[in-house]
C-alpha cells in the first residue's frame, strides 16, 4: 500500500456563463453537468471560494443529497475537492443520503461553516433529469443574494480549480476517514454519519413522543399513511414512525430511495402524489401525507382524502401551537408568510395579536427573521411549513405538528380544518401554473400590467365579475423591506389587492433555459357560514376569471389551460 501524501493539483479551466444559482441552488439537467467538461468542478470550486480562505482552513462542511441520479459522482468530486481548498472535515450522510431539514440539523449541531446538499428538490431525477447542488451557510439555511451572487461572479472569472484526484472515499462504512495531503500539515478527514440520528434527537425535543406512540400504536390507534415517493425520506420515517412511534410497516410506501424516484415526479401534490390520494379515498385512514424528493415539502390530507391547503396547514399550526411542546418552552415570536401564500395565517395572527411578517418568496428571508428573534413559524403555498428549530422548511416536523394536534384535539383533519374555518373564516386559494411560455410573451404581459397597475385611475376601479364585485384597493409590485438590516428585495411580484381582502397575484419565475413558468395565485376569503364548504375552484372562478381578461394571459400565451392547478 501506498502511505505517500496524495497529490493537489490545479486544474486550468474556463468559465460558463450559465451558473447562476437560484432560491434553491444551481438547478439544471444531469447532462448538462454529465457531458460539459469541469462544469460541476468550476461550481464547486466557486462555491468553496466564496468562503475566505482563513475561514475555510480547518472548517467542518455537512454533505448530503436525495440520493438522486449523479449524486455519489457528484460527493466524490466535493470530496477531493473540498480536500485541495483546505477544509479540515466532511461530515457526509451514510450513502450520499441526508434530507435537506437533517442537514440544516447537522450544520447548527456541529457548528460547521456550511453545507453542500445535492438535491432538484421536487423535480424528476433520473439520467433525463434534473440534478441540483445548493449551498448552505452556517446558519444551517440557504445562502442569502449576497453570497449566492458572490459564487456566480466568481463562477464567470473562474480559471483553475484545486483538486485532489486520487482521494477515494468510502460512503458506506459508518465512521472517520483520514487522508494525508501533500503540503497540509493536518490530515483532511472525512467523517460518515447516521443520516437519521442527529435530527431525529432534535425531533424528540420537540414533540412528545410519548402522545404521538400512544395515538399512532396504543389501543385506539389511529391509522396513517405515509409516502415517501422515493426520495431520501424513506429512512427517516421508517426510523420515526415505525421503529420509534410504533406505526405499522404497512402505513409506508415507496420508502425506497431510488435515482430516479422510481420514474414519479416527487412533488407532493394532488397531481403527483395521486397513488396516496387513491388510497386515503378508500376512508381506511384517517390521516395521510406525502413527501418531496429532499423531505422539505409536505402534503397533508384527512380521511377520504381531505386536502388541507398549504397556505390552511400552516394557519391550522398556528392557531394550536401549544399542542407542541417546544413552543410551550420557547413561546411564540412571530408568524411569516411567503407573499403569494394565503391570508390565512393572517387571520390566526390578528387573533392572538402575533406579529405577521409578509415576505418575498424564498426560505432565506425565514431564517434572518429567525436569527433575529422575531419568528417561530413560517410557511409558504408551495408546500412548504417550518419552525425556528432549523433554517428550512422540514416535511416531517409538519406531519409531526398536524399528529400532536390530532393527538391532543382527538378529532379527524376534516373536523379541526372546519372548526378553524368557522372560528377564523376561510381563504379559498389556488395557484396556477402555466410552465414552459414563450419567454418573450411571458415578460410583455408581466410589463403591461404592471404598466396597467400603476396608472392612478387604477386603483379604486370597480370590476363586476358574474355576481361579484370586486373594488381595487391598492395594486402594486411587491418590495420587501427587511426589519433587520432594512435591506430591500424588489420586484417580488405584482399583486392587486382587493376592499374585501381578495387578491390577485401574478409572478414570473424559473426564465430558464426552457421558456418560462407563469404563476398565478388567487386567494378570496369568506366568513359566511354558509358559503365557507363550497368547492374553491367554484368560488374562485369570478376572480380567476378576472385575472385572465386583465392579464389577456391566454390570448398572450397561446395556452387554453394551465399545466397544474393547485
Amino acid at each position: 500500500m501506498d502511505d505517500s501524501p496524495l497529490q493537489v493539483l490545479s486544474v486550468p479551466t474556463a468559465p460558463y456563463p450559465d451558473q447562476r444559482p437560484g432560491t434553491s441552488g444551481l438547478r439544471k439537467k444531469v447532462y448538462v453537468f454529465q457531458s460539459n467538461r469541469d462544469y460541476l468542478q468550476n461550481f464547486v470550486q466557486s462555491v468553496l471560494s466564496s468562503i475566505d480562505l482563513r475561514d475555510r482552513q480547518g472548517s467542518t462542511i455537512v454533505v448530503g443529497g436525495d440520493g438522486r441520479y449523479f449524486n455519489r459522482v457528484a460527493i466524490e468530486v466535493i470530496v477531493q475537492m473540498a480536500a485541495a481548498n483546505g477544509v479540515g472535515r466532511l461530515l457526509i450522510g451514510q450513502n450520499g443520503i441526508m434530507s435537506t431539514p437533517a442537514v440544516s440539523c447537522m450544520i447548527r449541531k456541529m457548528k460547521a461553516i456550511g453545507g453542500i446538499i445535492l438535491t432538484a428538490s421536487h423535480n424528476p431525477g433520473g439520467p433525463n433529469g434534473d440534478f441540483g447542488i445548493k449551498f448552505n451557510i452556517s446558519n444551517g439555511g440557504p445562502a442569502p443574494e449576497a453570497i449566492t451572487d458572490k459564487i456566480f461572479q466568481l463562477s464567470r472569472t473562474i480559471e483553475e480549480y484545486a483538486i485532489c484526484p486520487d482521494l477515494r472515499v468510502d460512503l458506506a462504512t459508518l465512521g472517520k476517514q483520514t487522508f494525508d495531503l501533500e503540503n497540509k500539515f493536518r490530515p483532511f478527514t472525512v467523517e460518515i454519519v447516521d443520516p437519521v440520528e442527529s435530527y431525529a434527537n432534535m425531533l424528540r425535543n420537540i414533540f412528545d413522543f410519548a402522545a404521538l406512540k400512544e395515538m399512532l400504536s396504543g389501543h385506539n390507534h389511529i391509522r396513517i399513511r405515509l409516502d415517501a415517493m422515493h426520495g431520501v425520506m424513506g429512512p427517516y420515517l421508517r426510523r420515526i414512525l415505525c421503529e420509534e412511534l410504533g406505526c405499522p410497516a404497512n402505513s409506508l410506501i415507496n420508502c425506497v430511495p431510488l435515482e430516479d424516484f422510481g420514474g414519479q415526479h416527487p412533488d407532493p401534490n394532488l397531481t403527483y402524489a395521486a397513488e396516496l390520494v387513491q388510497s386515503m379515498q378508500s376512508g381506511q385512514y384517517n390521516f395521510g401525507a406525502a413527501f418531496d424528493g429532499d423531505g422539505d415539502r409536505n402534503m397533508i390530507l384527512g380521511k377520504h382524502g381531505f386536502f388541507v391547503n398549504p397556505s390552511d396547514s400552516v394557519a391550522v399550526i398556528a392557531a394550536n401551537i401549544f399542542c407542541i411542546p417546544y413552543f410551550q418552552h420557547t413561546g411564540v415570536r412571530g408568524f411569516a408568510r411567503s407573499m403569494p401564500t394565503s391570508a390565512a395565517l393572517d387571520n390566526v395572527a390578528k387573533a392572538t395579536k402575533i406579529q405577521l411578517y409578509e415576505t418575498p418568496t424564498g426560505w432565506k428571508f425565514f431564517g434572518k427573521l429567525m436569527d433575529a428573534g422575531k419568528l417561530s413559524l413560517c410557511g409558504e403555498e408551495s408546500f412548504g411549513t417550518g419552525s425556528d428549530h432549523i433554517r428550512e422548511k422540514d416535511g416531517l416536523w409538519a406531519v409531526l405538528a398536524w399528529l400532536s394536534i390530532l393527538a391532543t384535539r382527538q378529532q379527524s383533519v376534516e373536523e379541526i380544518m372546519t372548526e378553524h374555518w368557522q372560528t377564523y373564516g376561510r381563504n379559498f386559494f389556488t395557484r396556477f401554473d402555466y410552465e414552459e411560455v414563450d419567454i418573450l410573451a411571458a415578460v410583455e404581459m408581466m410589463e403591461d400590467l404592471e404598466i396597467m397597475m400603476s396608472d392612478k385611475a387604477f386603483t379604486g376601479q370597480i370590476f363586476s365579475e358574474g355576481e361579484k364585485m370586486y373594488k381595487v384597493e391598492r395594486a402594486d409590485n411587491f418590495e420587501y423591506s427587511d426589519p433587520v438590516d432594512g435591506s430591500i428585495s424588489r420586484h417580488q411580484g405584482l399583486r392587486i389587492v382587493f376592499s374585501d381582502g381578495s387578491r390577485i397575484i401574478f409572478r414570473l419565475s424559473g426564465t430558464g433555459s426552457s421558456g418560462a413558468t407563469i404563476r398565478l395565485y388567487v386567494d378570496s376569503y369568506e366568513n359566511d357560514a354558509g358559503k365557507i364548504f363550497q368547492d374553491p375552484q367554484v368560488m374562485l372562478a369570478p376572480l380567476v376569471n378576472l385575472a385572465l381578461k386583465m392579464s389577456m394571459l391566454q390570448e398572450r400565451t397561446g395556452r387554453s389551460a394551465p399545466t397544474v392547478i393547485t
